[in-house]
């Protein structure tokens, strides 16, 4: 996703000076399609995320329309104060880019995995939160919010290459995607692990079982009436993320099935236990906390079974 949004970005910058960018060193071999082209409107503030935030506020309130990009820990969680006391309190245009949520940076260690990052940045009731699912919607998800007046956070993922079927770069403020249509059970999931539960699906329906599944990207505002609509058709729901159980999309739907009387039993499957000095690929990763598609059919048919 990293490539689409940086041509996106470049195609938005080309049709609005106002538009900058700001990274806290990293990036390269990614960026330099906007470096290239407007290296007038593009800042390396080092490795100082709390000062990128600084930075951009300023800049907000100059009128300016800055993005600000990192590894999503150090998008989101190091600067959280300056972003919460900042663009969010102020109402300023500021735009934090996460790059690699959950496990995308498996092997470079626990202080690389984004796995609270959603359930952090939701809390605050004045920043858009977005993640989506590939880079065809990355691009749609950017064209239809870079200039809403608020804050934004983007976590986007890393991989370029995989498209989810049946989602065709879907992506709607406050409303979330469903892929695929099945009677059995409903799969809710976002970001980039949207791919294993997708092949998941395509496991079970080998199996004669029929799965929905929904990609939430609008993760604040969150698709509330989507999913009323959409769970009530359930008995089995299961949610899918890339990150910890507790605060994120798993905990997004417990409050939904709670708030609206929906009569359906929930799985999160999710990160549910803390570093264990473990790294990895992305893969091993997902395998280790039953987010892979092989684990995801296996929770899937044991939910289903009788009781």
């Amino acid at each position: 996703m990293r490539a689409a949004f940086i041509e996106t970005l470049v195609e938005l910058g080309e049709r609005d000076r106002r538009i900058l960018f700001l990274t806290g060193d990293l990036g390269f071999m990614a960026i330099e399609p906007w470096v290239n082209r407007f290296p007038d409107r593009f800042f390396n503030v080092g490795v100082a995320e709390q000062n990128m935030v600084g930075i951009a506020t300023g800049l907000a309130e100059a009128g300016y329309i800055p993005f600000v990009y990192s590894i999503a820990t150090f998008a989101s969680l190091r600067p959280f104060e300056f972003i919460r006391n900042g663009p969010i309190l102020h109402r300023l245009p500021v735009r934090i880019v996460g790059v690699g949520g959950g496990f995308e940076y498996g092997s470079a260690g626990t202080t690389h995995h984004a796995l609270e990052d959603l359930g952090v940045m939701r809390t605050q009731p004045g920043l858009t939160v977005i993640a989506p699912a590939d880079s065809q919607q990355t691009r749609t998800a950017m064209r239809r919010t870079w200039d809403l007046p608020g804050p934004i956070y983007y976590r986007i993922g890393k991989d370029d290459r995989t498209t989810i079927r049946g989602l065709n770069g879907d992506f709607v403020l406050g409303r979330a995607s469903v892929i695929r249509r099945g009677k059995d059970l409903v799969f809710v999931t976002s970001g980039s692990v949207a791919a294993e539960v997708a092949e998941a699906a395509e496991l079970l329906a080998a199996r004669g079982i029929q799965c929905t599944v929904i990609v939430v990207a609008s993760v604040n505002p969150a698709p509330i009436s989507d999913l009323v609509d959409e769970l009530s058709r359930f008995s089995r729901v299961i949610t899918v993320e890339a990150h910890y159980v507790n605060g994120g999309i798993g905990s997004m739907v417990a409050e939904v099935i709670a708030e609206h009387g929906i009569p359906c039993r929930l799985e999160r499957c999710g990160v549910r236990r803390g570093p264990d000095g473990r790294a990895g690929s992305q893969r091993y990763l997902y395998q280790q906390h039953g987010i892979d598609r092989a684990s995801l059919v296996e929770t899937a048919v044991t939910m289903l079974a009788p009781v």
